[in-house]
């Protein structure tokens, strides 16, 4: 039975109640973020801990994002019992690989290599950067037994129950934000400690939610194995890591600039707002898999798709208003005053971002629905190329630091976009 057969194909209003609660949990767990960096900001490093404890999750993150692609593939294979249970063996395989490979980054002499050599951070910063890295590896454990119960909620289109989950750990982040603040727990560890908690009960109510739909899974179809599925997530997963390699690549690069470590600061905060949005906008993939093309030329979700993206590029202004923008930049993340207008100019600039993200999005999603994840991984190629070679010359060209991040960022959502549907593309015509 498909889903069509099921909940019924296409519309706008379908296509909303789905996206909507995906959007939302997407936005309330990237805001988390943000709010933790207040945490962090107020340590006895001030902002400079912010930038420390960035690199050190940066670093998780790219670890992590090879198993980035596990829910694309759980909503692709995990719609029967056994295509379910192996994907929970996959998960488990990649999980344990994955937290061995952050254990042993950030032990000596890697991670003296990583944060002090590569990353170009002064010794306390590094530091910082290190412990954020080790223990942040229950965080990462969390993110990953996570998959199997989003998967679950997505493929049974329980997106709601999914974000009533996240809402509960948004609540937890923001009580913890003011909390410690007022207490004077601040500084990295705090940072992280108000990250993981509310995340081991996001994950405790994800399970709960998706119980009664894991009961209603059956052997009504061939299932793959997980030696299958694993194949199909490796492009993903190379993807993903590609993907996640950019944060790495900008800090690289602007960590050669003037005031690297100021410039770093304006990125971090900035980026952190922008990653809100643009990975809620990035959410369109499940869509496109929820609602495929029903015939060709069907471009019904792709239209939706631009109109979702220049909603959400709303919110990204905000900040760039003068009271908000102070309040935020500087009173909350302790961004100096003289570089409040800096930060400003990077938001306005990054409002355009949403739209390149829902249609990267949809891009993703419609190769996934045909089960071509190298046409995704062709696109992550393109992204992270691009982000280099532009970084690359505006470095050379002597583009402030704060700037060359946002510049770069979108150049490689446009590249990301093209390569996939060329991929599919060319693979249409070899047909």
């Amino acid at each position: 039975m498909t889903d069509e057969d099921r909940f019924g194909g296409y519309t706008p209003g379908r296509a909303t109640r789905f996206y909507v609660p995906l959007l939302v949990q997407a936005f309330s767990q990237c805001l988390t973020y943000p709010l933790v960096a207040a945490i962090v900001s107020h340590g006895s490093l001030g902002v400079d801990s912010l930038t420390a404890f960035a690199q050190g999750q940066t670093v998780m993150f790219l670890i992590g994002a090879i198993g980035g692609g596990l829910i694309m593939t759980g909503m692709v294979f995990a719609r029967t019992l056994t295509g379910y249970r192996n994907f929970i063996r996959l998960n488990t395989w990649m999980m344990a690989s994955l937290l061995a490979i952050q254990m042993i980054a950030a032990l000596p002499p890697f991670d003296a290599l990583i944060f002090r050599d590569l990353l170009n951070l002064p010794p306390d910063l590094a530091r910082v950067a290190r412990q954020t890295l080790f223990w942040g590896i229950p965080l990462q454990a969390t993110f990953f037994v996570r998959n199997v119960p989003l998967v679950v909620l997505f493929n049974a289109r329980a997106s709601a129950a999914a974000n009533n989950a996240t809402f509960i750990r948004i609540l937890l982040t923001i009580l913890a934000s003011y909390a410690f603040v007022k207490v004077g727990w601040t500084g990295a560890m705090w940072g992280l400690v108000a990250m993981t908690v509310p995340t081991f009960a996001e994950l405790a109510f994800t399970y709960l939610f998706a119980r009664r739909y894991v009961r209603e899974l059956r052997d009504d179809a061939p299932a793959d194995s997980a030696l299958t599925q694993f194949r199909f997530t490796m492009p993903l997963a190379l993807g993903g890591f590609l993907l996640a390699a950019a944060p790495f690549m900008v800090a690289t690069f602007v960590g050669r600039t003037a005031d690297h470590v100021a410039m770093l600061s304006i990125h971090y905060v900035t980026i952190g707002l922008a990653n809100a949005v643009g990975y809620a906008a990035l959410r369109m993939q499940a869509v496109t898999i929820q609602f495929p093309p029903e015939h060709d030329g069907d471009r019904r979700v792709l239209r939706y798709a631009v109109a979702a993206g220049l909603v959400l590029g709303v919110f990204l202004l905000l900040p760039v208003l003068p009271g908000i923008a102070d309040w935020y930049f500087h009173t909350v993340q302790s961004i100096p005053p003289e570089n409040v207008g800096k930060a400003r100019v990077t938001m306005l600039i990054y409002a355009i971002w949403p739209v390149l993200q829902t249609i990267r999005g949809n891009a993703e999603g419609f190769a996934a629905v045909r089960k071509r994840p190298n046409a995704v991984l062709s696109g992550q190629i393109a992204y992270l190329g691009t982000l280099v070679a532009v970084l690359a010359a505006t470095l050379h060209l002597g583009m402030p630091g704060w700037l060359m991040g946002v510049t770069a960022i979108l150049m490689a959502t446009i590249a990301t976009t093209a390569a996939v549907r060329a991929h599919l593309a060319l693979a249409d015509r070899r047909q």
